[in-house]
C-alpha cells in the first residue's frame, strides 16, 4: 500500500534520496572540525607575538601544513553544505536558487584553492 497520491505517482514526486547523505556529510564534517579547530586555535594562540620568520618556519613543517590543509578543506566543505541548505530552504525561485548554488560552489572552491595554494607555497 502506497501513501502517495495518484497525482504524486504521475508526476513522479517523492524523496530525492539525497537528503540523508547530505545530512551525514554535514555531521561528519562538523565532527572532523572539532579537533581541527581546537588545533588551529591553540596554534594561533601559541604563535601570538611570533615574528614572520617563526610563522613561516612553523607552517613549513609537514604536520602543521597537512593539518592546515585539512582544516581549510573541511571548513569550506562544511560551509558549502550549510549554505546549500539555507538556499534550498529560503530561496524559492528556481533560477535564483541555481545561481546561488553555483556561486556558493565556485566561491568555496576558489577560496579553498587559493588557501591551499598559499599553504603549499609556504610549506614547500
Amino acid at each position: 500500500m502506497s501513501l502517495r497520491t495518484p497525482l504524486g505517482k504521475v508526476r513522479g514526486l517523492g524523496s530525492a534520496k539525497s537528503g540523508t547523505h547530505h545530512w551525514w556529510m554535514q555531521k561528519v564534517s562538523a565532527v572532523a572540525l572539532i579537533p581541527l579547530t581546537v588545533w588551529f586555535v591553540a596554534s594561533i594562540v601559541q604563535m601570538t607575538g611570533a615574528d614572520y620568520e617563526m610563522a613561516v618556519s612553523w607552517l613549513s613543517s609537514p604536520i602543521p601544513a597537512v593539518l592546515m590543509i585539512l582544516f581549510i578543506s573541511t571548513a569550506l566543505y562544511h560551509l558549502k553544505l550549510g549554505l546549500q541548505v539555507i538556499v534550498e530552504d529560503y530561496v524559492h525561485t528556481e533560477g535564483l536558487k541555481l545561481a546561488c548554488q553555483m556561486a556558493i560552489t565556485f566561491g568555496c572552491v576558489l577560496v579553498a584553492v587559493a588557501a591551499i595554494f598559499s599553504v603549499l607555497k609556504v610549506a614547500l
